[in-house]
């Protein structure tokens, strides 16, 4: 495991949180409001890159970790995605989009990297530990 005492310690999980809130308070915005598909899809993928960071980690194991982490890479690709269907409706702002946009694309690099950390570790989590 990498040397986190829990998930909370984790950048990326912080970045995830934060991006989350964002988000969040883009979707109080009158039009995206009202837009309840795309409300409901992008909370909840934006959600899902924490919430999976956070999973992984308690799984214990590198292996489980690593493999919840690519479902959190995924989810952050997610959400950017959802980002451009927002702008483009003119939900938000460019400025709005720009400032999530990056932080979701922080978020999947801090996620990359934490993936390449643990499949070259040599303690393997700490359910493996005597």
């Amino acid at each position: 495991m990498a040397t986190f005492n829990k998930f909370e310690d984790i950048i990326a999980w912080q970045k995830a949180r934060e991006l989350c809130k964002i988000i969040n308070a883009y979707t109080l915005y009158a039009e995206f409001s009202r837009d309840f598909k795309l409300v409901s899809q992008i909370k909840s993928s934006s959600g899902s890159a924490m919430d999976n960071i956070a999973e992984g980690f308690e799984r214990g194991g590198n292996k489980e970790f690593i493999q919840f982490l690519f479902i959190a890479k995924g989810s952050v690709g997610e959400t950017r995605s959802q980002l451009y269907r927002a702008l483009d409706n003119e939900y938000i702002t460019q400025e709005d989009f720009q400032k999530a946009y990056n932080l979701a694309d922080e978020v999947g690099k801090l996620i990359r990297g934490l993936i390449s950390h643990l499949k070259n570790s040599e303690l393997k989590g700490d359910k493996y530990k005597n």
